[in-house]
């Protein structure tokens, strides 16, 4: 399982460059004003295909044909986990020199997670602070390979009936850092998606976008996240 909660918000969005391709392999050119991404996914079930997850990303395939949107999602992982494959599954560091040059060059990583942590607070003695020291780590080391970071806040699970008053405050205190890193150097946009995904109780997931579980999304879900993306972050994609 995986997921996520919390309060209201915009989308913040900076738009990142275009791929480096080689020369023997070149695209033709991209239309005037459009760019190639090539985009990695961090996070949990909500990413992940094996746990019907990462739907977003097959709507971001469909606006950016000619671009590249690869699911690096596993179900169930808590941030400390995707922190620690972050190097070898989207930096490609580690893995033997085949599978490290087969890699792409990301230029851009979206990281969505922390519902995980939030559910293992009493189990693993997760905390807010940890969950944001692991997604800062995340960010940095792409940013130091020069991807540029998409952070998405975690989305409203209140309806989820593993949801209590400490788990509730641990999920305002984590988007709430998420959004403060609107603008600032360790991320190249934020985008909030606990507005799009909450109605009626702030806190809880949209029947008409959730699973039976409250806490996961359904098609309809997806589509909102991938729609809020590609009129966004990737606006100006091929």
């Amino acid at each position: 399982m995986t997921a996520f909660g919390v309060l209201p918000l915009a989308i913040f969005a900076l738009s990142g460059s275009p791929i480096d391709h080689p020369a023997d392999d070149a695209p033709a050119p991209a239309a005037k004003g459009k760019k190639f991404y090539v985009v990695a996914a961090m996070g949990d079930s909500l990413t992940d295909p094996k746990s019907h997850g990462g739907k977003y990303l097959d709507l971001l395939k469909k606006r950016c044909p000619k671009s590249r949107f690869d699911s690096y999602g596993k179900g169930g992982q808590m941030v400390n986990q995707m922190r620690k494959r972050f190097a070898r599954d989207i930096l490609g560091e580690g893995e033997d020199k085949k599978d490290s040059e087969a890699k792409p060059r990301y230029t851009h990583a979206i990281v969505l997670g922390g519902i995980g942590d939030i559910l293992s607070n009493e189990t693993a003695g997760r905390t807010a602070k940890k969950i944001e020291a692991d997604l800062e780590a995340m960010y940095t080391m792409a940013k130091k390979h020069d991807i540029v970071v998409i952070a998405l806040t975690l989305p409203p699970w209140g309806g989820a009936k593993q949801y209590n008053p400490a788990r509730h405050a641990m999920s305002l205190e984590v988007n709430g850092w998420i959004r403060d890193l609107s603008g600032k150097r360790s991320v190249g946009s934020v985008t909030d998606v606990y507005p799009l995904l909450s109605c009626g109780v702030a806190q809880n997931l949209c029947d008409d976008y959730a699973w039976p579980d409250k806490l996961h999304w359904n098609a309809k879900g997806h589509e909102i996240v991938g729609k809020a993306l590609a009129e966004s972050v990737f606006a100006d994609c091929e």
